[in-house]
């Protein structure tokens, strides 16, 4: 195998292990504060120990992960004073987004737009928390892409996987309100209304936000000393 050809593979072993490890960390199938045991991971996921180092390290920039250099790593904490902090960039860049997607969206983005939330709207009629946390940041992650504003994508880039998490994590809120809420949205972009789409983008965001925090009262552990968890040899949080 040439140099090229290991990076190739290396390189896709690392995109693997980072996909399944978001996917989990995400869908809540670990946890916040949950050790991430190299070894035991590496033989889950059929890989080794460096492209893992390195889709960790990934995840850690996403804020998906905490790593303890020479001790290991945790699924970050995701604390009420972290959601409040999403809840604050989400209030100014989500509405920039709906602003300039209602200035710049194609028909052809509109049309992908209304298809992803009749995703959302039937998952919504199943009840399936799962589809609908997952179909809800789809959607979210369209308007950026219809806003064509590659400084802002990047900006909103690495709050992805948190706002997806989050979405996970309050998935108990009314689905239908949601849903009715991003009617409003498609409607005001499909109008190439910008005041109206960054209005509704942010009575949109910000109706959520005492809810989420009230539930991320519930459900955060408190203060989580990576440092110490990585100590224990436990696969579990505290």
């Amino acid at each position: 195998m040439t140099a090229a050809e290991d990076l190739t593979n290396r390189r896709s072993l690392r995109d693997v292990a980072y996909d399944e490890l978001r996917a989990r960390i995400v869908g809540l199938e670990l946890t916040p504060g949950t050790r991430l045991i190299e070894r035991d991971l590496a033989e889950e996921l059929a890989v080794s120990r460096i492209p893992l180092r390195e889709a960790l390290q990934r995840l850690q920039r996403d804020g998906l992960v905490v790593v303890v250099p020479r001790q290991g790593a945790i699924v970050s904490p995701f604390t009420v004073d972290d959601v409040r902090d999403l809840f604050d960039v989400r209030e100014s860049l989500e509405v920039l987004a709906a602003r300039l997607a209602a200035e710049r969206a194609t028909d052809e983005g509109i049309a992908a737009l209304a298809a992803q939330l009749d995703i959302a709207r039937r998952a919504t009629e199943r009840r399936d928390k799962a589809a609908i946390a997952e179909a809800n940041a789809r959607f979210h992650g369209l308007i950026v892409d219809l806003a064509a504003n590659p400084l802002l994508e990047s900006l909103l880039q690495p709050l992805g996987a948190r706002t997806q998490w989050l979405f996970h994590l309050t998935r108990d809120r009314d689905a239908g309100v949601q849903c009715r809420e991003h009617e409003e949205l498609l409607a005001a972009i499909a109008a190439h209304d910008p005041e109206r789409a960054a209005h509704s983008a942010f009575h949109h965001v910000h109706s959520g936000r005492e809810a989420s925090l009230k539930m991320a009262t519930e459900w955060s552990e408190g203060d989580i000393d990576p440092v110490h968890l990585t100590k224990s040899r436990r696969r579990g949080g505290a």
